[in-house]
């Protein structure tokens, strides 16, 4: 059975602080979680088992400085399309999914139908991205590109309501 992403799952005190705790160190070993949210093992492993079962913990991630890897240049691109049916929109998506340097896409309300947020080397590699690979997009009306020019708070943790 498919559950419903949009369903959301209710949470005790204690799931709480397991995401919270997992969010800000998702290398701790189950004991060492179970300790700091004030359970045993145990326990502790269902309840994790069960959040990821519902789908509230999607995955595991190792979050990479992009500089230090080669990728000094970050900006945005924002797109409005010729129509807005659910065909050209999935198709949009599905190529959009396939370029590498593409690190989020939104779909948006207001002046434009995305935001793709994308990194690159540099300012030419960034360019050429621009121009041979999102240009070449299906169903373009006009872009507006923004280059980053100062990170103030990368995406991170996400505040688990009470």
């Amino acid at each position: 059975m498919e559950r419903n992403p949009r369903t959301r799952r209710e949470l005790d005190p204690t799931d709480r602080r397991i995401l919270e705790v997992l969010q800000a160190d998702a290398r701790l070993t189950m004991a060492q979680l179970a300790e700091r949210v004030a359970l045993s093992a145990s326990p502790c492993w269902r309840r994790v088992q069960a959040l990821e079962k519902a789908g509230v913990i999607t995955g595991y991630h190792a979050r990479l400085d992009r500089r230090r890897i080669g990728l000094g240049v970050h900006g945005f691109v924002h797109v409005r399309m010729h129509e807005h049916s659910t065909r050209s929109a999935a198709g949009f998506e599905a190529q959009v999914l396939a370029i590498g340097g593409v690190v989020a896409c939104q779909n948006l309300s207001g002046r434009y139908d995305y935001q793709l947020e994308l990194v690159a080397t540099d300012h030419d590699a960034f360019a050429r991205l621009v121009r041979e690979q999102i240009c070449a997009l299906p169903g373009l009306r006009d872009i507006h590109t923004s280059l980053s020019l100062r990170e103030v708070k990368v995406a991170g943790m996400l505040p688990v309501p009470g």
